[in-house]
């Protein structure tokens, strides 16, 4: 058995825990929650956790958490609806992954189909369909983020014969902006279209939207085909990870019986995280239904706030209906470099997180006023 490690390291580690801690501290421009405590999971780290293969079919390897992912999934297509036993699931590594998946059936499905995607669609799609090598159209943006309907329609209409492969944000990147797959799914009846597919990538609101009345449809009862939801969003995680759920009949197609490992190779990476699906159990055991109702409430109050400080402050800041995300002018660099704020062209974003007080939004307003009367960056006060 090896020795302790030696100081340098020791003080390595020592200081890197230091950097994290305080950058936590003024952690706002990213859609991940940071309060996170998974504690009583410590001692499952004492064991190569792989949940290689298929999550409904327990394989020859036996250091797995198989029957806690299978939990995890079914509590998730009951969260979105999915009918009893048609839908199958499994925990990702995260949002590409899922979408990556997604796609991939789509195309299994639909060799000869056209992707349709949203000029605001996260950047891996671009990356996920050069990948998978599918030939797809950007769709423009409306003001709010969300895909022109109005343009899918017509590019819809020109390409009518080529079945369909529908890319929906249920919340974009930087401004929250949710695609209608109600009205997706309207013109492709409009226009009697059988040979469809619709993915939802869901990374953040797909773990808000379900706790919020009359938020917009996404789900299963929409008919979508397949939905991607990230874990270390709004749920929190130490690591990346999340949820990616599909109809079971596309599943059957790509599925591969693997004799070496006794299971189904049903998923992207074959062998996967065995620590992620425990992560999320922990998380809906510990919060539960109302308990997530209460967080997504607390930040829905929080973003308002956030939106009445800075306009004191002569700010113009929005968010768009059901949505945690704040978007204001771009800041300066040292406002970006200090609050860890993502940015695109001339606006910049703070994602109202179960870990964001409002005693952190108003040290935010009280930096970005700064900036306005050119005062020099303040101290924080919390």
């Amino acid at each position: 058995m090896s020795g302790p490690l030696h100081r340098e390291a020791e003080k390595r580690l020592d200081a890197l825990y230091e950097r994290l801690t305080e950058r936590r501290e003024t952690f706002v421009g990213y859609p991940c929650t940071a309060d996170l405590d998974y504690r009583e999971l410590d001692r499952f780290l004492a064991f190569p956790l792989n949940n290689v293969g298929d999550p409904f079919k327990d394989g020859t390897y036996g250091l797995h958490t198989h029957d806690f992912e299978r939990e995890v999934v079914q509590w998730f297509a009951g969260l979105l609806h999915a009918p009893a036993d048609e839908v199958w699931g499994y925990v990702t590594n995260g949002g590409t992954e899922g979408n990556l998946y997604g796609l991939y059936l789509a195309r299994e499905l639909y060799p000869d189909g056209m992707v349709y995607a949203s000029q605001d669609t996260h950047y891996s799609v671009a990356k996920n369909l050069r990948l998978l090598k599918m030939p797809h159209i950007m769709i423009k943006s409306r003001e709010d983020g969300s895909m022109d309907l109005e343009d899918l329609r017509e590019t819809i209409r020109i390409h009518r014969d080529v079945p369909p492969i529908i890319f929906a944000n249920i919340g974009t990147t930087m401004k929250e902006g949710i695609d209608r797959v109600d009205a997706i799914r309207a013109i492709l009846d409009d226009f009697a279209i059988g040979r469809r597919y619709i993915h939802c990538d869901a990374a953040l609101s797909g773990m808000t939207l379900p706790f919020i009345e009359e938020a917009p449809p996404f789900d299963f009862r929409e008919r979508i085909d397949s939905i991607s939801i990230s874990g270390h969003k709004f749920i929190g995680s130490p690591v990346p990870c999340g949820i990616v759920l599909a109809d079971k009949g596309h599943v059957r197609r790509i599925a591969r019986s693997i004799e070496y490992v006794g299971t189904l190779d049903t998923t992207i990476p074959g062998s996967r995280n065995g620590l992620t699906p425990l992560i999320l159990w922990y998380a809906i055991q510990r919060w539960g239904r109302e308990g997530f109702v209460k967080r997504v409430r607390h930040c829905l109050a929080n973003a308002d706030y956030a939106i009445q400080r800075f306009q004191e402050e002569g700010i113009p800041a929005w968010r768009n209906p059901h949505a945690i995300t704040v978007v204001f002018p771009r800041p300066n660099d040292a406002i970006l470099a200090r609050w860890q704020i993502a940015v695109h062209g001339r606006i910049g974003h703070l994602l109202v997180m179960p870990h964001t007080g409002r005693p952190l939004i108003d040290d935010l307003a009280t930096a970005l006023a700064a900036e306005r009367t050119g005062s020099g960056l303040p101290a924080l006060a919390t």
